[in-house]
């Protein structure tokens, strides 16, 4: 197998740019190969049993299973974190997401800050603020007890301390918790968006994770903001990533259900994608 052959096998998936990059990916993260040694030809001379193990990866890619899965793996803020068809795949939004929250809280941060993030999934938001945030307590809360497998996975092998619950944000009926600030990345995509999904998403990650009802696209942001203005403390901050179509809507539910400040940021296309809401 060569380099071009490799990458001609995506094609029909993928753009040319893209299925390079993705059997870039794979030969350097996973054989060691650097990009000159790909380009050299010396995919050639991976031994037989790299050859017969990149076979099996090149067929689980042809069928567009995510490089991320295939792998097992993906970075986020700097760190590697496991990821399997249980949970999302971390995306560059979201990492975004955690720098604007440890920039507004490092250094400013009282003693023993409690910080929740709903819907945790891989645990990559929680996991990467207890590491990168000093005198913080962090709960992560998720509903599937699959990806709070996940999560408790990452968290031991990256030296996070977390606090994982299984909670559903639709039923928090008898909560009594407190937080200093709360954070949450939960599903925004409508299901008549999926028309325009990757088949690499749409086939291979969980749709409890993406999607909501196209008649109620607002239906988690509702229970998180009624959670919030309930259980933050004084002066505390709700941090969300949103769907930047409903970005007028969610502002609007969110100063009608008691935030006094509600700031849009942009993500790195510049759509409002972040949400800073104070009480």
């Amino acid at each position: 197998m060569t380099y071009n052959q490799l990458w001609h096998r995506l094609v029909p998936l993928y753009t040319e740019g893209e299925a390079k990059a993705i059997v870039r990916r794979v030969l350097e993260d996973q054989f060691g190969l650097s990009f000159t040694e790909i380009v050299s030809g010396k995919v050639s001379e991976l031994s037989p049993e790299q050859t017969d193990f990149l076979e099996e990866i090149m067929v689980r890619l042809s069928t567009a299973e995510p490089v991320q899965y295939v792998l097992g793996r993906e970075m986020f803020c700097g760190r590697t974190f496991h990821v399997d068809r249980r949970v999302l795949i971390p995306r560059p939004e979201t990492a975004l997401l955690c720098e604007h929250i440890v920039d507004a809280l490092s250094g400013e941060a009282p003693a023993a800050l409690r910080l929740l993030d709903i819907g945790t999934g891989s645990g990559c938001i929680a996991i990467t603020l207890a590491l990168e945030l000093s005198d913080v307590q962090v709960h992560g809360w998720d509903i599937s007890d699959s990806a709070l497998a996940v999560a408790r996975q990452n968290a031991r092998r990256l030296g996070a301390q977390v606090k994982w619950g299984r909670h559903d944000i639709l039923d928090m009926e008898g909560n009594a918790q407190r937080w200093d600030a709360i954070v949450s990345n939960p599903p925004y995509i409508c299901q008549h968006e999926q028309a325009q999904i990757h088949r690499n998403v749409l086939d291979y990650e969980p749709h409890s994770a993406l999607f909501v009802p196209d008649d109620d696209p607002l239906k988690y942001y509702r229970a998180i903001a009624r959670y919030a203005v309930a259980h933050l403390n004084g002066n505390g901050i709700l941090w969300l990533e949103i769907n930047h179509a409903y970005a007028g809507q969610l502002t609007a539910l969110l100063l009608a259900a008691g935030f006094r400040q509600v700031e849009m940021m942009p993500d790195q296309q510049g759509d409002d994608r972040f949400v800073k809401a104070a009480l």
